[in-house]
Parts: structure tokens; C-alpha cells; sequence
């Protein structure tokens, strides 16, 4: 066993301080230090039970002068006037009993440092089977995950929470996957498993690809601590919506990459008989309102209705006459809905038939904008449906859409990914989902159908193999149930009036405080072996994040050598 695996002693237990089972303070002796989520582990003996090993987590430290009474005495110390000495506390909240006999750790009992096997006692490492590597600690060693209560063995999703542009919410759970991937921890289950990432802002994650130019040798060094390589993700599928004005090809609509993109829509026909109508009336609205009955009742009768047409793959024939466009659909249906004598609309008021229609065009307009759904103009629709399957990561780009698309393609990729993996019927190959904005996706108040296959997702999908790594900004404003089904809650930097909102009531005070100053790259992780949450700092990406990160020989820019002479 090295130096650095043993144990160091670092004090011993205080007297002036009362100790619990559940609490204790460690005296510092001259020369040691302790910092905040040191793992510290206390030996004692039990009367008539035998030796007992207590180890838990500092939760603070502090230091004052012993023997000054006045904040002034501060400056007759300095001048030698005043003798006094300098104590160092730290405390210590207890995280492990073994064996599990709760009682305090009694005055002048040493304390270590934990190192090697001691440290993963501490923090259960040594009771994950299948650990994942989450990130370095304070003291730079590695902090695991267990793989158990991610992949629907005994717990599944992950949450995160922070500040936009600070908390690098996104950045974290795409470290996640990398772990994943790039580690044997899923063993062989590791090729088929899956994971689709929704693209909300910029770019960004149209380089997963690429490795990153800007990697130092020190970020080699983190990612070799974790026992994972430093590079680019090795199988990635890059989707984005058709470029308007593209003369009937569909182009993807993206700015900074040439190559690897592939664009994305959907046909007439699927838009009928998967029942992707509801995702154009995806905002939150009151759990009473009729519209949503209505638009079961349309996707019905459309379904029900429309034949395949036999000139082209991509439409449907309603009543002899073909449906050529998106146009053409959009009007068959005003029309059945408008018609009182209609079964299309049944009873409903002309209220809520007139409010249908309006939010019938509005959503018209934007996936029209945005080209997402083709009619007889579509060739070759299969090399256009997004294909999760054929890449280990598919990135699904929304950046450019409009509000309500935006809603529409997330709503039909979840839905299509949850009822395949209903289809399966059994966990593996796992199915990672990473989504950000929950708070639009599945919001507190009111009802939608994201938010009710989100909610499915949550419930379901650990036993589906379907699993939900979201991040928002803030918890405070997501659906409770999506946010209690996660097994893992991560926290970057938190607004301080967020902080104090009861969903982030598993934050100690201290930790509380501590969220509010968190650099970029540093988290706050919560689950379930551990008791308290630790703080955790995670490697500087090795895969591009941006155009200028990428590594040159794979830029797709044709001249990007001639620019570097």
C-alpha cells in the first residue's frame, strides 16, 4: 500500500464540543489541515459489542483564537502583546456505523484522514459493484457513482440544477455519457446502449465528434485519474431541421459545420398515423380545458379516415382526395372541426372549437417556417427520420426552431423512443435521454402531452430502460414527480433565493451557501449510498464544444489550413 493510501491522523476528537452519533467535532493538530468533504474515519470501542468504526463526511470547518475576548485582541496578538492560541475545528457529519451500533465517538479519540480503502469504506465505494466515475473530489480523487441506481437496477434518472451559462448543466450530464461510454462499467451492454441530447442553444454540441484543441496536459492527467481516455466521442449522429428556400432538398440548417449533418422531418403520413397532432398544441394549459379532447378526437378520425396514398410514401387519400402537403391536412381538418354535423368535433362548444383552430394555425405557421413536415415534395422520407439506433449519441439540434416547434420535435422524438422501448419490452440495451429547460418541457402547473410522456418517462421508463438525465435552472418550477423519480440530484451555481426553495431541501445550510459561489466545472452531488451531498469538480471537456475548439484535420473547413499560415 503507497503513502497516499494510508490514513493519515489529523486530531482527535473534542470535549468542548457536543459529540453525537450523527455529529461530531475533530480538534486539528499543528501541521494537519482539513477542508471541506474530507472523509474522515474514527476508531472506538463499544462496551460489550467490540470495535466500532464511525466515518463521515466534514461539513465545516472553522478557526478562532482561544483566549481573546475582544474582536480587537486580534491586533494585540499580532504585536505579541496578548498570548493565545490558535485552535482549528472541523466538523464532521457521520456517514457510516461498522457495525451499526449508533452511538458518539467519545472526547480524545483520534481522527484520520481517510485514504485508499478506508476513504471508499467511507463513502461506499466498496459496496458499488458497478462504480461510474462522477468526477474528482476537493483533493483531486476520483467520487463514483453506482451504476445500480442509474440503469433502472434499483433507481434510475439524474437531475440538475443551476444558473445558466455558469453551472454547466449540459456539459455535466455530457460528461456522464462520456463515462459511459468510455469505460468499461456497462461492460458489454456497452455497444447497444443508446443516449439522444437535445441541442436547445447554439451549436455546441455539433462537435461531440471533434476533440478538443484546448485540452491541457493537466485535463489528461484528470481524465487518467478517472481511468478514462481524453478525446471526442466515438459514435455520433448530428440532426438538424431542413434550410428553407432549399429548392425541395432537405438541407440541414446549420451555420458553423459543413459536414456529419444530416436534416430531419417528418411526412403527412406519419404526422396521421403516429398522431403527432397533439405536439402542436404542446404549451401547458388548464387540466379542465376541452381542447386537449378534442385533439384525441381529430388524431381518431384522421387515423381512421386517411388512407395510405399509393403514388407517393409520404402522403394519405381522405375521402377519394389525395393530401398532397402539410397545407392540404391542416385545411381537411379546419374544415371537419368547423362542420356542425361533423363526428370530428362531437359536442363541443364553438368556443373551444374556434380556440382549436387558432392554435391550429398558429402551430401551422411555425412548422411550416421551419420545414418539418413534408408531403409529395419528400424523397428518400426514411434517410430523414431521425435514426437513434445507428450512432451511440444522436444529437437532435432544436436551436433554430420556433417556441412551438421546438415543443413539437421534442414531443415526437420522446414519444416515438418511449414507445419503441415499450415495444421491446425488457431494460436493455439502455436508452439515455439528456434534456434541458424541463421547466418548459414539464412544468409545474397545468397539463401537456410532453409533459405527460415526461411523466411516463420518470414513472416507467427504469423499467423500460429509458433513462432521464434533465437539467433546468430551476427545480422549484419542474413537475415534483420528475424531479422525486431521480434517483441522482446535481447542483451547480444556485441563485441564492432559488436556493432557499424546499426542492433543494436535501442541501445542508452550509452547502446551501456553498451553491451560490461554485465555479463552472464544480457540482454538488446527491445519491443514495451517501447520506450528505458532496462536491464534486469534473474534467475540462475532451471533445470540442464549439467550431474553434475543434482539432484542425476534421474542421470541415476546407481552409483552414491555408488561414493558419
Amino acid at each position: 500500500m503507497s503513502v497516499e493510501e494510508v490514513s493519515e491522523r489529523v486530531g482527535m476528537v473534542l470535549g468542548t464540543e457536543d459529540a453525537t452519533p450523527l455529529e461530531f467535532w475533530v480538534g486539528i493538530e499543528p501541521g494537519s489541515y482539513l477542508q471541506l468533504d474530507d472523509a474522515v474515519i474514527v476508531d472506538t470501542e463499544v462496551p460489550g459489542r467490540g470495535p466500532l468504526r464511525i466515518a463521515g463526511i466534514v461539513q465545516d470547518v472553522r478557526a478562532r483564537h482561544e483566549g481573546a475576548q475582544f474582536d480587537t485582541d486580534v491586533f494585540l496578538v499580532d504585536k505579541g502583546v496578548l498570548p493565545v492560541d490558535t485552535a482549528v475545528a472541523a466538523q464532521v457529519v457521520a456517514t457510516r456505523f461498522e457495525p451499526e451500533i449508533f452511538v458518539p465517538p467519545m472526547p480524545g479519540l483520534a481522527a484520520f484522514r481517510a485514504r485508499g480503502k478506508d476513504r471508499d469504506e467511507a463513502l461506499y465505494f466498496d459496496q458499488m459493484a458497478r462504480r461510474l466515475p462522477a468526477g474528482l473530489s476537493r483533493d483531486g480523487e476520483p467520487i463514483f457513482l453506482d451504476l445500480d441506481f442509474l440503469d433502472g437496477s434499483r433507481g434510475a434518472h439524474v437531475n440538475i440544477s443551476g444558473i445558466s451559462g455558469v453551472a454547466t448543466k449540459t456539459t455535466y450530464a455530457l460528461f456522464l455519457l462520456y463515462a459511459l461510454f468510455h469505460s468499461d462499467v456497462l461492460g458489454p451492454a456497452r455497444v447497444n446502449t443508446k443516449a439522444i441530447v437535445f441541442n436547445v442553444k447554439g451549436e455546441d454540441l455539433l462537435w461531440l465528434d471533434r476533440a478538443n484543441a484546448r485540452l491541457t496536459e493537466q485535463d489528461r492527467e484528470d481524465y487518467a485519474r478517472l481511468g478514462l481516455p481524453a478525446g471526442a466521442f466515438e459514435s455520433v449522429g448530428l440532426w438538424a431541421p431542413p434550410r428553407g428556400g432549399a429548392g425541395g432538398s432537405a438541407v440541414p440548417q446549420v451555420e458553423g459545420r459543413a459536414d456529419g449533418v444530416r436534416a430531419y422531418y417528418w411526412t403527412v403520413r406519419e404526422f396521421v398515423r403516429e398522431k403527432f397532432l397533439r405536439f402542436m398544441f404542446a404549451e401547458a394549459e388548464d387540466e379542465r380545458s376541452q381542447i386537449a379532447d378534442l385533439v384525441a378526437r381529430v388524431e381518431s378520425y384522421l387515423d381512421r379516415e386517411c388512407e395510405d396514398d399509393p403514388e407517393h410514401d409520404a402522403t394519405v387519400v381522405h375521402a377519394g382526395h389525395a393530401i398532397r402537403s402539410f397545407d392540404e391536412l391542416c385545411e381537411v381538418i379546419e374544415a371537419n372541426v368547423e362542420d356542425d354535423a361533423s363526428a370530428w368535433r362531437g359536442r363541443l362548444s364553438d368556443a373551444t372549437v374556434a380556440a382549436f383552430i387558432r392554435r391550429l394555425q398558429a402551430a401551422r405557421f411555425r412548422l411550416n417556417q421551419n420545414h418539418l413536415i413534408w408531403g409529395r415534395e419528400a424523397e428518400h422520407p426514411e434517410r430523414h427520420r431521425i435514426d437513434w439506433e445507428s450512432t451511440q449519441v444522436t444529437v437532435v439540434d432544436i436551436h433554430n426552431l420556433h417556441d412551438r416547434a421546438k415543443r413539437f420535435v421534442t414531443g415526437v422524438v420522446i414519444k416515438r423512443l418511449f414507445e419503441h422501448k415499450e415495444r421491446m419490452g425488457h431494460r436493455e440495451p439502455l436508452h439515455f435521454l439528456v434534456l434541458d429547460e424541463l421547466n418548459r418541457y414539464a412544468p409545474r402547473e397545468g397539463w401537456s402531452p410532453i409533459k405527460e410522456v415526461l411523466l411516463d418517462v420518470a414513472e416507467r421508463g427504469r423499467s423500460l430502460g429509458m433513462i432521464l438525465i434533465g437539467a433546468e435552472q430551476t427545480a422549484s418550477e419542474v413537475e415534483r414527480r420528475v424531479i422525486a423519480n431521480s434517483a441522482f440530484r446535481v447542483v451547480g451555481r444556485l441563485d441564492t433565493a432559488e436556493a432557499q426553495r424546499s426542492e433543494y431541501g436535501f442541501l445542508p445550510a452550509v452547502t446551501r451557501a456553498r451553491a451560490s459561489i461554485l465555479k463552472p466545472g464544480s457540482m454538488i452531488l446527491q445519491q443514495p449510498h451517501i447520506p450528505i451531498p458532496i462536491q464534486v469538480r469534473f474534467p475540462f471537456p475532451s471533445w470540442a464544444t464549439r467550431a474553434d475548439e475543434a482539432t484542425s484535420e476534421a474542421s470541415g473547413d476546407p481552409f483552414a489550413a491555408f488561414r493558419d499560415e
